[in-house]
């Protein structure tokens, strides 16, 4: 049985059926009603752009076009890592952890589960569905986390970056912030790279920008590379999300 969804393998999730879901469903449609998707902005500097980097580690694998770029070209960004992704990809864990200068950890959650009460799909993925489990989702995956970085997260981005209304004064009443975003790059790892990286490259001052870095086998993670090193070349200051503002 899946870690992830309780019903499929990790070969099946890896290998086609659940790893194409987010793209699939993006064009479909699979979004239930009702459901909110938090915005984030950071302060700008002024007399310039400044962008905040957010990469979200889903289960799949590590996608290094992506964090080799942000080594080489010394972009922070702040990575939202599912317990999942953690245990499947050690040394991807490894890369992240011996660059604390780069990349921040902070919660995915620990099975991937949507912080949505009911039963109804988000995008294909299974939900919490009650209260309690969303509790466990947040609270498991922020001791992931802190087992292994030694610091207890501050952000928690649910899977698919929705949640129900009750849901949010729930994980804020745990001590965490909810991690939205302004920019969304990539739609679930569906999009081609040319349109990721113009996505990316028109990040405005201020924008708070969601990828995915867990999609090496997918064209999109070319366009992140490039589009954020475009970014790096325009001159934008990236900062990270304690700056940010609702």
């Amino acid at each position: 049985m899946c870690e992830v969804c309780g019903a499929v393998s990790r070969r099946a999730f890896c290998g086609g059926a659940l790893a194409l879901t987010m793209g699939r469903a993006a064009l479909a449609g699979g979004r239930p009603p009702g459901l909110l998707e938090p915005g984030l902005r950071v302060k700008g500097a002024g007399g310039g752009r400044t962008v905040a980097v957010s990469l979200d580690a889903c289960p799949g694998w590590f996608d290094r076009r992506i964090a080799d770029v942000l080594v080489a070209k010394a972009i922070p960004a702040t990575i939202f890592v599912t317990a999942v992704w953690m245990r499947w990809n050690p040394e991807g864990l490894a890369y992240f952890l011996a660059r604390p200068d780069i990349f921040t950890l902070e919660n995915h959650g620990a099975r991937h589960l949507p912080p949505v009460l009911g039963d109804a799909r988000v995008y294909g993925l299974a939900p919490a569905g009650t209260v309690e489990a969303i509790r466990a989702e947040v609270l498991d995956g922020a001791a992931a986390v802190e087992k292994v970085t030694g610091r207890r997260p501050q952000w928690y981005r649910g899977a698919a970056g929705l949640y129900s209304p009750a849901a949010i004064p729930v994980i804020e009443a745990l001590g965490f912030k909810v991690a939205g975003y302004s920019l969304n790059a990539d739609q679930g790892a569906s999009l081609p790279p040319e349109i990721v990286a113009r996505r990316l490259e028109a990040a405005k001052d201020g924008d708070v920008t969601e990828g995915h870095i867990n999609q090496p086998r997918r064209a999109s993670g070319a366009g992140i590379a490039e589009g954020l090193a475009a970014l790096q070349a325009a001159g934008v200051r990236f900062v990270g999300l304690e700056t940010a503002y609702g």
